[in-house]
């Protein structure tokens, strides 16, 4: 990864599971909790693509494994993560960007639903039935409609600090090129004249004056 995607990745991430574990958490919602951090993982990895999507999934469920007041085995979530971020990225356009809404906010809902179950999942393998206790159903229904309800807030911001911070100095110079390109060409289209042919009316208009000028001096000179 590029380092100044590290040097967004890691602030952000830090502060998604300091918010979750020191206030959503303690919201004692029913149901599910709301996932700040799935959410801004969601963000940077529609923006850096599946490769990115993946490491920064794994780092930051493994972050969420060690800390407190985690109760559950070191690297579960961290799988979770991982395998949500990747298949996230996959969703990345070739663009880079966006256009509808409609495509993260299915993003973000496949992501709860699939990141719960994959979540139970791991712990059936190794021997945590809290889920089962809970209520699978009352779970994946809880998840999916807090992280929609939060995405809206999260998401599109997330993505807007990835974009800048991936943005690269040449491609804004070629950008901003092509903008006084076609703001020339809007401005000859309005007028209905072409920029090149004024050039060259203007020279042909300073021959014609010169060679007048020229015939009169000639012709004083006979006389």
């Amino acid at each position: 990864m590029r380092v100044n995607r590290i040097l967004l990745s890691v602030p952000l991430i830090v502060v998604a599971l300091v918010v979750q574990v020191s206030v959503l958490a303690r919201l004692h919602l029913p149901g599910a909790v709301p996932d700040l951090l799935l959410l801004t993982v969601l963000g940077l990895a529609m923006i850096y693509g599946h490769v990115g999507g993946a490491l920064i999934g794994f780092g930051a469920g493994l972050l969420a494994d060690l800390a407190p007041p985690a109760d559950h085995a070191a690297g579960r979530y961290a799988l979770v993560l991982c395998v949500i971020g990747y298949l996230a990225g996959l969703v990345k356009p070739e663009s880079g960007q966006i256009k509808s809404a409609t495509g993260p906010m299915v993003v973000v809902v496949g992501a709860a639903l699939g990141s719960t179950l994959l979540y139970a999942g791991v712990g059936a393998l190794v021997g945590d039935t809290a889920a089962r206790h809970v209520g699978l159903t009352g779970l994946l229904f809880t998840a999916a409609l807090y992280d929609l309800l939060l995405a809206p807030f999260v998401v599109p911001a997330v993505m807007f600090l990835a974009r800048r911070a991936d943005n690269d100095p040449l491609a804004e110079t070629n950008s901003a090129g092509k903008g006084t390109d076609i703001s020339s060409g809007w401005l000859s289209s309005g007028t209905g004249l072409r920029i090149g042919g004024q050039r060259g009316g203007l020279k042909l208009k300073a021959a014609k004056s010169r060679a007048t000028r020229a015939g009169r001096i000639k012709g004083v000179k006979r006389l």
